[in-house]
């Protein structure tokens, strides 16, 4: 799913950076005049326009990165080879039975569109620009999909974790953390601009004591910081989320050090952005066994026939507009209009731990503050709004911390098994080299 989600999204910024979205051409679509077939790979064809265009893009990509290239000869015999292996498994995954269906197809299509902020309309107004019309692209992005899933498929039934590695892992992530802390703070910031005068600093100290003074009194720290903090996390009532010691200022350490989880600091900081009031809102031991949770809600509409994505997001755009003036409440529109089994609990999802949900969702909710509504967003099962309610720190049970290494590992054994299976794959293949026309 996460490899899918890093496609769609190299697709689409592919497609509208103007350079081509796939090397994978189609046999029939594949010749233009002036060119040629450089090689056949089974019944794939490369050309000789696309190895120029793959070469032009690597050596641009080279020149962003400071990187040296190889002498020609063997820079282009690398870049062909990199092409016969693509059309390598691009003919396996067709003749392995995997099939995607056009509904899939719509979905990753709406989901470039909407990475990208572009209507239907728009994305196909940029892919014109850049030579490729609608139909062509999608069935590109059909292969793709298709490699991908027969590569997930192929290269994970390939790697074999043991529990010894696992329990390996832990033991080794354990030791690195015994000794790790993470804190999460919440501050109200009141800042002092560079060079300002003695009356402005006053005025400044003044507003963070007011500030201070109605924490003392029993106001609530988060209610404060939303209305006097001049942080980007006031809108989370001031709070940065839990980190390691190491990222956080030694004169912020050296003040939450001494408080107990909940407790506020009983003096101002003074630091060059300004005055500071701290709260101390979590201590975490060895925060590599623990997680970052949230609760959200959202509302789940749907394209069709007689509403299009565009009426959708509308739509939602509308509701959003609605909740925002006050004139309706959240849970109330995802009560009758939600089309998810969440819709009589108000849209609540309960609370999810990271890759619980499709990356298009996450993307949306996790910059969200708490409280905070999205914009429409778009996924594989139709158009989101979406609201964070809260989020919370947990340590891991045994079974997720399991799963969490297993995740891991498997991430680390994926190049490699991919790089034995691709191999394979390319020795299976037949190829034929073919040389200019004279």
């Amino acid at each position: 799913m996460i490899r899918t989600a890093r496609l769609l999204m190299l697709l689409g910024a592919a497609c509208l950076a103007g350079a081509a979205v796939l090397a994978q051409q189609r046999p029939e679509a594949t010749l233009r005049p002036g060119d040629y077939i450089v090689a056949v790979v089974n019944q794939e064809l490369v050309t000789a326009f696309e190895l120029s265009q793959r070469m032009a893009q690597t050596r641009e990509q080279a020149r962003r990165n400071n990187q040296r290239l190889p002498a020609e000869g063997e820079f282009r015999a690398a870049i062909l080879e990199s092409l016969v292996e693509d059309r390598a498994v691009l003919s396996y995954a067709r003749d392995s039975g995997v099939r995607i269906d056009d509904g899939e197809i719509d979905r990753a299509v709406a989901v470039i569109a909407s990475q990208n902020q572009l209507t239907p309309a728009q994305l196909r107004a940029r892919l014109a620009q850049d030579g490729l019309d609608l139909p062509r692209f999608r069935a590109q992005l059909k292969d793709q999909l298709l490699v991908e899933r027969v590569r997930e498929r192929e290269v994970t039934q390939r790697m074999r974790i043991t529990d010894g590695e696992i329990d390996a892992f832990i033991d080794k992530q354990r030791g690195s953390a015994a000794s790790e802390v993470q804190y999460n703070i919440a501050q109200v910031l009141i800042k002092v601009p560079d060079g300002a005068g003695e009356s402005v600093v006053a005025e400044r100290r003044n507003r963070a004591e007011l500030a201070a003074q109605r924490v003392r009194a029993g106001e609530d720290f988060a209610a404060v910081a939303r209305q006097l903090s001049e942080d980007d996390n006031r809108e989370r009532g001031g709070e940065i989320g839990l980190r390691p010691a190491d990222r956080l200022p030694d004169i912020f350490l050296e003040t939450v050090r001494s408080l107990k989880d909940g407790q506020v600091a009983p003096g101002l900081l003074r630091t060059g952005a300004g005055f500071h009031l701290l709260k101390l809102i979590e201590r975490a031991e060895g925060g590599a066994f623990r997680v970052e949770q949230t609760r959200a809600r959202h509302i789940l509409l749907r394209p069709n026939d007689q509403l299009s994505e565009a009426a959708v997001r509308a739509r939602l755009a509308e509701f959003k507009r609605q909740i925002a003036q006050g004139a309706r409440r959240f849970e109330d529109l995802a009560r009758e209009h939600s089309l998810d089994g969440s819709a009589a609990a108000g849209g609540d999802l309960g609370w999810a731990s990271p890759g619980q949900y499709v990356p298009e969702f996450e993307a949306g909710m996790n910059p969200l503050p708490i409280g905070g509504i999205s914009d429409p967003v778009t996924s594989r099962f139709g158009v989101h709004l979406i609201q964070v309610l809260e989020r919370r720190s947990v340590a891991l049970d045994t079974k997720q911390l399991r799963e969490q290494a297993r995740a891991a590992l498997r991430e680390r054994k994926f190049d490699e098994s991919y790089g034995e299976w691709l191999r394979e794959v390319r020795g299976r293949a037949y190829v034929e080299f073919r040389e200019a026309p004279q």
